[in-house]
């Protein structure tokens, strides 16, 4: 069986402070530029019509516009991806959006003759449409805040039985590190927020807090076994000897991810975007969130424990030095 980093003793919590301050500076300025500008919202939660196209010779995409603009739809957003023949055409102004109450398929229809007018039907491929009227856009953004909100309840049902609360509480706020830091991410990465997002957060807040478990898992077992160190040395002790398993895993759903970032089209690249990211800050925030914040947690409101349980640590760390804090779980 393949082993790497068995028996490491790296130090991981003791750059919790350098951590802390990139990740708080990386979410302020993601939410400060999502505060600049709103969120990019696909036409699933805005509604309108999304058209993805190909042509047979490249196109200008000023000549795109330009007959939009003729048509009457002057919002319309014109993105090319990957070679000059390829294009997305969004049609989402307030007006057009108004207009698909009244029969999306029309709209659809329009636009297909506006592009087959100018470029010949010849040179035109639709590879996709996507054509949603605006009561249905505003029922998908209700459902999709329910369901991330449906997540959060739950989990804080499985923490409460699964943990003791100081576990719990740690494990929730690294959780919500995570969706703050996924949303920065989002915005700064210029993703359009769909349902395949919405599913991809959903995925990354499990998968974090899976990792997050497993370390709180160790940790509660080596202080079932009574060694007298401090918290800071238990917690250490924890990421080390899940460190195989964890590089490993994350290693194996990173390559699966890359693929389908690479290899699985439009549609499913934001997704895999997010996947991605989503494993680097769900690792990030099991070592240097959830334990930082667990050790805090345990030095304001220490256990009652023997004092003879106690042993100094001679490892610079968070807690109090004149008094014990967070050596050990409640015997």
């Amino acid at each position: 069986m393949l082993r790497i980093f068995h028996n490491t003793h790296y130090d991981f919590i003791r750059w919790w402070r350098v951590a802390v301050g990139l990740t708080v500076a990386f979410i302020a300025i993601g939410i400060g530029s999502l505060a600049i500008k709103g969120v990019n919202y696909s036409i699933e939660f805005t509604g309108g019509t999304l058209k993805q196209l190909q042509f047979k010779t490249p196109v200008d995409p000023g000549q795109i516009r330009s007959a939009m603009d003729r048509a009457g739809f002057r919002d319309a957003e014109i993105q090319q991806f990957g070679t000059p023949r390829d294009f997305t055409l969004r049609v989402a102004g307030a007006q057009d959006v108004a207009q698909q109450a009244a029969g999306a398929e029309l709209v659809s229809k329009r636009v297909d003759s506006v592009l087959f007018d100018k470029f010949g039907q010849a040179n035109v491929t639709v590879l996709r449409t996507e054509a949603i009227g605006p009561r249905v856009g505003d029922e998908l953004k209700r459902n999709a805040l329910i369901a991330i909100l449906l997540s959060f309840v739950i989990t804080l049902v499985y923490l409460a039985i699964r943990f003791e609360w100081r576990f719990g509480l740690a494990a929730i706020i690294a959780t919500g590190h995570d969706v703050f830091t996924t949303l920065a991410f989002v915005k700064l990465m210029h993703l359009e927020v769909s349902l395949t997002v919405v599913a991809g957060l959903l995925t990354v807040l499990g998968y974090s807090l899976n990792d997050t478990i497993i370390i709180f898992d160790r940790v509660r077992e080596d202080l079932r076994k009574g060694r007298k160190e401090t918290l800071y040395d238990t917690l250490n002790r924890a990421i080390n000897e899940t460190l195989p398993r964890s590089i490993l895993t994350h290693a194996t759903t990173a390559a699966a991810t890359l693929a389908l970032l690479l290899f699985a089209g439009e549609v499913i690249r934001p997704f895999a975007w997010v996947m991605l990211f989503g494993i680097v800050t769900g690792t990030f925030s099991s070592v240097y969130i959830a334990g930082p914040v667990l050790i805090w947690i345990e030095r304001k409101y220490p256990r009652n424990v023997p004092a003879t349980a106690w042993k100094g640590s001679s490892t610079a760390t968070p807690t109090s030095r004149t008094k014990p804090s967070a050596a050990t779980a409640t015997r």
